[in-house]
């Protein structure tokens, strides 16, 4: 298996510092950079596996380069993972709205760090012995490729909203609570943040409903949690 390699963007030397030395000593290659637009150079070079990015840079904000490296088809999909000193919930999750992946909170345990980092590969890492495409109607969401596809056009998931998904519609008409939905994605280091899920279906949502506000295929059980629809009627009503 090849060397993860990894790109750090944050100013404080001395953490980047301690950050890279135990990543490297952990089996990964690990870049570093100082600023937005040192970063920005780094991945132009390409062949990035993960990046780690902090909020609060010199040059800029680090939301303003997610939302920029969500909007670029070269980066899109590239695992992110976000480092923030901010201690407002609502940072965290427009964050992962507009296409975090996961966020860790300043001063953190390298070896939570880790931990994290490795999850991100892993959910990111093509699922070699699954080749199904699960069908419903005019979405279809392929476990192989791990791309969802509406009327046969790629949506628009990071890896985690699409392994989310994925767990909604492996069981169609199942009503998952929060819990069950943080269980089935193999210890997804969100902590105990149901909020971060809302977040993630929100996004979902947006890109595979043709009314997100009044959506047919993922619903919300008041109280309870999700459940994606294994039908709609004629009418359209979707039929848990």
């Amino acid at each position: 298996m090849s060397t993860a390699k990894l790109l750090l963007i944050d100013d404080d030397a001395r953490l980047t510092t301690m950050v890279g030395d135990y990543l490297r000593a952990h089996g990964f290659d690990v870049d570093t950079a100082g600023s937005l637009a040192a970063g920005r150079d780094r991945l132009r070079l390409g062949g990035y596996d993960a990046l780690l990015l902090d909020l609060m840079l010199p040059d800029g904000d680090g939301l303003d380069m997610t939302r920029e490296l969500r909007a670029d088809a070269r980066t899109r999909r590239l695992p992110l993972l976000m480092l923030t000193a901010r201690g407002e919930p609502m940072d965290r999750i427009l964050g992962l709205e507009i296409g975090a992946d996961d966020y860790l909170p300043k001063p953190f345990e390298p070896r939570e760090l880790l931990a994290r980092v490795k999850a991100l590969l892993r959910r990111a890492a093509p699922d070699m012995a699954s080749d199904d495409v699960l069908r419903f109607g005019r979405l279809e969401i392929d476990l192989g490729a791990r791309e969802a596809r509406l009327d046969g056009r790629r949506c628009d998931l990071t890896n985690h909203q699409f392994e989310l998904l994925s767990v909604l519609a492996r069981s169609p008409g199942r009503v998952l609570s929060r819990d069950q939905i943080m269980d089935a994605l193999k210890g997804h280091p969100l902590e105990a943040f149901d909020r971060s899920i809302d977040v993630h279906i929100s996004r979902i949502r947006a890109v595979i409903e043709d009314d997100p506000k009044n959506p047919k295929r993922v619903l919300t059980v008041r109280g309870t949690g999700y459940v994606f629809a294994r039908k709609q009627d004629s009418d359209g009503a979707a039929t848990p």
